[in-house]
């Protein structure tokens, strides 16, 4: 095993409130982010994007981590200085996304399973040196009309145990990231069975494999309404299933939850996990690891010009401190309108 100490790495990236920010899009990904505010997708304006944020002063009171992608954790900002050291300066922990992407699934329809096993290994060897405390990896389960199939889950949730073990024994905290897509018309009663056998079978597979449960950290979803849905939970409902699913499924030893937001809007996503933090005490820390729930005031307010850096990065220190307040369970939408 590593000879570092795993759980103070995740307890201190969940300490107080703090979450984690999800600016590991891939080129792909962030150019559809780009493709919205007119910006062209080459490397230095993915540079400039990521340094404006990683530079904004005093937002490690809010996030714990960052979860990079390869390219970023490799990159320097304009005057040479690694990227890496500029989270560091503000006590923020670099990581590292490590899956290849989710694949269409063999005898599946319709479903998929992560791959990037392959090398794994060595990779974690290279990305410690680089800098990363902690890693993630990403696995999909689309809910359907007879999916997903128990066939998928058992797949997605082996390779997530797999890569939790090769993650601890390299001395990187461990993100599990198994997502229920929020994609159809399906109801919250629905959500909630689907993520509860993902969760069940995620945490068997880990056990199973040795993966040491006070070393990671689980990035889940909310039990929620599909997008679709003729009518959606509302945030307390939303709050009650998730937390009961959570409890239900999660082991104590587990010492943080950061949610993904999963194409809910900026409050929306702050409002459930405010909801959650206010029901009372829970065995393990809920807080955030939001990609475009973080971002997408900040990315807009920027819009590619050197001249609206302070802006984003202004907006960007907004979400920050109000999700950091939700998982302290101090928000109130009123905060919002002050700001």
């Amino acid at each position: 095993m590593s000879d570092r100490d795993l759980n103070a790495i995740a307890r201190k990236i969940v300490a107080d409130g703090r979450g984690v920010l999800a600016a590991d899009e891939s080129t792909g990904t962030i150019k559809k982010r780009f493709d919205q505010i007119g910006v062209e997708n080459t490397e230095d304006n993915r540079r400039d994007y990521r340094e404006m944020l990683f530079r904004t002063e005093g937002h490690g009171t809010y996030t714990g981590g960052i979860i990079l992608y390869d390219e970023t954790l490799r990159q320097k900002a304009k005057d040479g200085t690694p990227l890496v050291d500029l989270i560091r300066a503000e006590d923020v922990a670099p990581g590292i996304k490590v899956d290849m992407g989710a694949k269409p699934l063999a005898g599946a329809p319709e479903e998929t399973v992560t791959e990037g096993l392959d090398g794994l290994r060595e990779r974690f060897a290279e990305y410690r040196e680089l800098g990363a405390d902690f890693a993630k990896w990403r696995a999909v389960i689309k809910i359907g009309a007879d999916i997903p199939s128990a066939y998928c889950i058992d797949a997605n949730a082996h390779a997530l145990a797999r890569y939790a073990k090769l993650s601890q024994e390299a001395g990187i905290v461990p993100i599990v990231e198994p997502e229920v897509l929020m994609d159809g018309d399906h109801d919250l009663a629905r959500c909630q069975q689907v993520t509860e056998d993902t969760l069940d079978a995620v945490f068997n597979e880990l056990y199973r494999q040795r993966v040491e449960l006070e070393g990671i950290l689980l990035k889940p979803n909310m039990v929620i309404s599909g997008q679709d849905a003729g009518q959606r939970a509302d945030v307390q409902t939303v709050a009650a299933a998730t937390v009961q699913t959570l409890k239900r499924c999660v082991p104590s030893a587990v010492p943080g939850i950061v949610f993904l937001s999963g194409g809910q809007s900026e409050e929306e996503a702050t409002a459930h996990l405010d909801a959650m933090n206010k029901m009372g005490s829970l065995p393990w820390a809920l807080s955030f690891s939001y990609g475009r729930a973080l971002q997408q005031s900040a990315l807009k307010a920027w819009s590619g010009k050197s001249e609206n850096v302070a802006a984003g990065q202004r907006a960007y220190l907004h979400r920050a401190k109000m999700n950091w307040a939700a998982a302290r369970g101090e928000w109130a939408a009123e905060m919002e309108k002050a700001a």
